[in-house]
């Protein structure tokens, strides 16, 4: 389990920064920015790709970081209720999203399931002994 949860974290990290740099095409993209600037703004993409670098930076002692894990779990349990507002306000404009940039589609699809799969994993490391 100890080996799951270290290779979840740098899963978790990679996937932070190179999921913003993918579906932002390296930030020259604007249209997920566009749909939900509250909280994919330039500085939210950052941010996102900093809190990457953070659970790469104990990936490796991650059992010292307990309540460090707790705040991991806390910010993806964050991103996956801002994803559950997005969709309920616009799962009907989705297939249009999907047809016009399919990259941006499938990142709004997928963020809060992403974000929900890692704060499990965050909670896993946070109640583990």
């Amino acid at each position: 389990m100890q080996k799951i949860i270290r290779n979840g974290y740098i899963v978790a990290g990679l996937s932070n920064i190179l999921g913003i740099l993918i579906f932002s095409l390296a930030f020259t993209s604007t249209q997920i920015s566009e749909l939900y600037p509250e909280v994919f703004s330039r500085f939210g993409m950052l941010m996102i790709m900093i809190w990457g670098c953070a659970y790469l930076s104990v990936a490796h002692i991650w059992q010292k970081t307990k309540w460090l894990a707790g705040v991991f779990a806390l910010e993806k349990f964050i991103y996956v209720i801002t994803w559950v507002y997005w969709m309920a306000l616009n799962y009907q404009n989705v297939p249009s999203i999907l047809q016009s940039s399919p990259l941006t589609g499938v990142f709004y699809l997928i963020y809060g399931l992403n974000d929900l799969i890692f704060m499990i994993l965050f909670i896993l490391a946070f109640t583990s002994r």
